[in-house]
């Protein structure tokens, strides 16, 4: 098995979003805003050699939104999806596998792209990989979720026959999607959330995603105002830290734009924070 990281293009989000209810003055300290309250943040992928497998998780924005859309969001930075496939000696038509962790557009625009003038699947020879749970919570938005779910990221799966979907036990436990990679099911940030849990070079990996988007959340209040359920983040999240510190995992941000991975400890506060930082290129 082998791990590369793809990083896509650098958005910005208001801060007081990112953090709900925690006043500036705390988290500025660790995700500095712009003078627009903006906070830089990631949208990085991870893909996954495991045999005859080629696996992407999530897949950025995309760019098939028209401009207005994408200039709400300021995206920047030379990284693409397409460039950094190619620089670990990829192109999207070898994709085997597409795994969405959830369906907002920060995770699966990238997965369906403009062809002529019809939408179509981005990576033509993949399966992709939803749950129906949240594939049917996506496909009927809340009031709340409705600009996050779009409709052009989502029917053109299904329409194509590429989608599959993944199925959850009752019990909500931790299955496995291969041989080295299994799925936890989270609920608090969007419903049934699936975050990879990837057993590597000895080691534990674990694709965060919004869970905790950046290291800067590692603290147990520090959750999006964007999660639909904050208690029940709150209780995923300090659950996962605690299995993460014991276990000694390594967790990998999507979002944080500085960490890519990490690993944990506690400060003499008591609080987790951050004990390593490093690439997946320096997983050993």
């Amino acid at each position: 098995m082998k791990l590369y990281t793809i990083d896509t293009e650098l958005f910005r989000l208001d801060g007081g979003a990112m953090f709900g209810v925690v006043p500036k003055a705390l988290w500025n300290k660790l995700l500095p805003a712009d003078e627009n309250n903006m906070c830089e943040l990631a949208m990085r992928c991870l893909l996954i050699k495991d045999e005859e497998r080629l696996i992407l998780i999530d897949t950025g924005i995309g760019n098939k939104q028209d401009e207005k859309f994408l200039s709400r969001y300021l995206l920047h930075g030379s990284n693409t999806l397409d460039k950094s496939l190619a620089k670990h000696g990829y192109s999207k038509e070898d994709i085997t596998d597409v795994f969405l962790t959830h369906l907002h557009f920060d995770h699966v625009g990238g997965a369906v792209e403009k062809s002529g003038k019809l939408l179509a699947p981005t990576f033509k020879n993949a399966v992709y990989w939803s749950n129906k749970s949240h594939w049917n919570w996506a496909k009927e938005p809340n009031a709340r979720e409705s600009a996050s779910f779009l409709k052009e990221n989502i029917l053109p799966l299904q329409e194509s026959k590429q989608l599959q979907f993944i199925d959850i036990p009752k019990n909500h436990e931790l299955i496995s999607f291969t041989d080295n990679i299994s799925i936890r099911f989270v609920s608090g940030h969007t419903k049934d959330m699936m975050l990879p849990q990837i057993r590597y070079k000895n080691r534990t990996v674990v694709f965060v995603a919004d869970l905790i988007p950046t290291a800067a959340h590692l603290l147990t209040p520090y959750i999006a105002s964007y999660d639909m359920f904050p208690l029940q983040t709150i209780q995923e999240k300090t659950i996962f830290l605690e299995e993460a510190l014991a276990k000694d995992y390594i967790l990998f941000f999507e979002h944080d734009a500085q960490v890519e991975c990490c690993t944990l400890c506690k400060n003499e506060k008591g609080k987790v924070v951050v004990k390593d930082s490093f690439t997946t290129a320096d997983i050993i």
